[in-house]
């Protein structure tokens, strides 16, 4: 039994889902330098307790996200590039 499609849009090309690996790629390496930075230690009577390490890298992930969406470092465009080029050699 053949299920059709929820949408009708076209599935994304081969490009649009490399770029979106390299993008999540330098959204991980963002974000893994944001905890390395201490970036959003928060201090005071507000601050710590048992949840705020869990769900801390939640929020430094998103900002990482935001972050690449806005333009990022360029990461993304390197390993973009160094994809595209290494699926170009194997054929």
């Amino acid at each position: 039994m053949d299920i059709p499609p929820l949408s009708s849009a076209p599935p994304p090309s081969r490009q649009d889902q490399l770029m979106a690996k390299a993008e999540e790629l330098e959204a991980t390496f963002l974000s893994e330098m944001l905890a390395h930075s201490g970036l959003g230690g928060v201090q005071g009577p507000f601050g710590g307790g048992p949840g705020e390490a869990q769900f801390a890298s939640f929020l430094r992930q998103e900002q990482a996200r935001l972050i690449v969406q806005q333009g990022g470092i360029g990461l993304a465009e390197l390993i973009f590039n160094a994809m595209v080029e290494s699926g170009n050699d194997s054929t």
